[in-house]
């Protein structure tokens, strides 16, 4: 079984989880009621994807 020779440094395990940051989500605008929502999902506003009304929404 592999065996670490050395101590991670801090430097190191700080450099490595450099990108395990949590990201803004990618919002984009709906065509038909021009609110924000998340691409390439149904809007939650009025129901529309890619221009057709996918389900009703109260």
């Amino acid at each position: 079984m592999a065996v670490p020779k050395r101590k991670t440094s801090h430097s190191r395990k700080g450099m490595r989880r450099s990108h395990h940051h949590l990201q803004t989500p990618m919002l984009v605008e709906c065509s038909h009621c021009h609110q924000m929502k998340p691409s390439h999902t149904v809007c939650p506003n009025c129901g529309y994807y890619r221009g057709r009304k996918v389900i009703e929404v109260k």
